[in-house]
């Protein structure tokens, strides 16, 4: 980031605005949001801001404007519309170490104006460092229908109550009221204008300690994706924000923790090639404790949980401790896989049959069941198959499926390494080895129809020489 968010305390400062016109109404209308006390410093004002003040809401400074004038103020806006003027004003403003934003000259600016959703005191605001204001724009009207008109009030209702629920609810029960009271019934009738029955039921929760969570923890399975945090669901995202602990494999892009509370403990039980980790009977073991002690508990895996991930293992061990659990499906390796190559993992003409296997199931000397189940118009997607690829060679040639079968490699699926190859049978271990191939990787095995039509990846395009 080049620029740092922030919100800055306005009530009882000082805020500057230099300029009478529509520039300085423009900053003048935002500033009047906020509890600060606006000085305007003009020779003249427009009729809406001479409106202003004919009203009391603002000061008007109408003299000679010095460096006294900028003395004790949170914040400066320079906007007489004259680029000379704004300058010398802006340089006046510094002598005296003001924060100053100057109108359309960014490398004048201290801050930025972002766009804003005002719920006050729920304040949305967007920025995109100066470059794109259009965008800034199109965000905040997304986020202006996703947030209801009254948020705001709700919002201050439960800051009011507050202290109430400090004194009656230990730290843990506080988080569940607030999660309940924003994302259940409260909101819902707070919303449709019923204030007075939503203020009730909050008080009557906080009171009773009763708000719909049982005092068992929980567990939710979120599959995080092939990698790029941009890739886990929006269910996933909210689980990690709701999170007590979250337990981690190697492979989970470490971006996609920043997705989680800042207070949510963070345990890695993952494992490098070669290295110490934990066995899958211990971390069954410490997600059952922890959802035990009332915890709610996120089991963060790379991909989906379902599909070669020992999510079942983990979640017959919560089964029979009689804890509730949650599976929340994750974008799979191999449709990222997929994807990468610019096709499908289905195609009609080409692939109607697709089969996910793991390589790591294959034994030197033995045909993996999928390989004898090869047939026209199949595609299998081996998982984890780089350390097996010469068992997966000698199988295809030895059931004569070498001049049947195409293969395509992809690792690090949708991330900044990612590395694409295609090969045959007989070029398989050279090609991943001159391509520097690890795991994680997606082998795609397909035989396809023979009236199939070849599908490439997208090539990028070459200028003319």
């Amino acid at each position: 980031m080049k620029t740092f968010p922030m919100f800055l305390q306005m009530q009882g400062r000082r805020v500057i605005i230099a300029g009478g016109g529509e520039q300085a109404a423009q900053k003048c209308r935002l500033i009047l949001k906020t509890d600060a006390a606006i000085i305007l410093l003009a020779p003249s004002l427009d009729p809406e801001l001479s409106d202003l003040h004919a009203q009391g809401r603002v000061e008007w400074r109408k003299g000679p404007i010095g460096t006294a004038d900028f003395d004790d103020s949170a914040l400066v806006f320079v906007a007489t519309g004259c680029p000379a003027t704004d300058a010398c004003l802006h340089m006046l403003a510094k002598g005296v170490g003001a924060t100053v934003n100057v109108v359309d000259q960014p490398h004048l600016c201290d801050v930025i104006t972002p766009s804003i959703v005002d719920r006050s005191p729920v304040v949305v605001a967007i920025g995109t460092e100066g470059t794109a204001p259009v965008l800034a724009r199109q965000i905040k009207t997304k986020m202006e229908q996703l947030l209801e008109p009254r948020l705001g009030d709700l919002a201050a209702l439960a800051g009011r109550l507050r202290d109430r629920a400090s004194l009656r609810l230990e730290p843990r029960q506080r988080r569940d009221l607030w999660r309940w009271v924003f994302s259940g019934s409260v909101r819902d009738k707070h919303a449709k204008g019923s204030e007075r029955e939503a203020a009730q039921m909050i008080k009557q929760a906080i009171d009773t300690a009763n708000f719909g969570d049982d005092t068992v923890g929980s567990v939710a399975l979120v599959g995080a994706g092939p990698g790029s945090k941009d890739l886990i669901t929006l269910r996933g995202v909210q689980r990690l924000q709701e999170a007590d602990i979250i337990y981690y494999d190697r492979l989970v892009d470490p971006e996609i923790l920043d997705l989680a509370r800042r207070d949510a403990e963070r345990v890695y039980v993952g494992k490098a090639p070669g290295c110490h980790h934990w066995p899958q009977d211990k971390i069954s073991g410490v997600i059952v404790a922890a959802a035990k002690q009332g915890k709610r508990v996120v089991r963060l895996k790379c991909g989906d949980p379902g599909v070669f991930a020992r999510g079942a293992e983990e979640a017959d061990a919560l089964s029979e401790a009689g804890i509730a659990y949650e599976v929340v499906p994750g974008v799979t390796a191999a449709s990222a896989a997929s994807a990468a190559l610019g096709g499908f993992l289905t195609e009609r003409g080409t692939c109607d049959t697709l089969m996910l296997a793991t390589g790591q199931s294959a034994q030197a000397g033995k045909l993996p069941d999928w390989m004898t189940s090869m047939r026209p118009g199949m595609r299998v997607a081996v998982y984890m198959g780089v350390g097996t690829a010469v068992d997966i060679a000698q199988g295809l040639m030895g059931a004569s499926l070498a001049q049947h079968v195409e293969i395509d490699i992809v690792s690090n699926a949708q991330r900044s390494n990612q590395v694409v190859a295609k090969c045959t049978a007989e070029t398989l271990v050279q090609t991943i080895k001159s391509n520097a191939i690890e795991n994680p990787a997606i082998l795609f095995l397909t035989w396809p129809h023979a009236f199939s039509r070849t599908l490439m990846p997208p090539q990028p395009s070459q200028a003319a020489c």
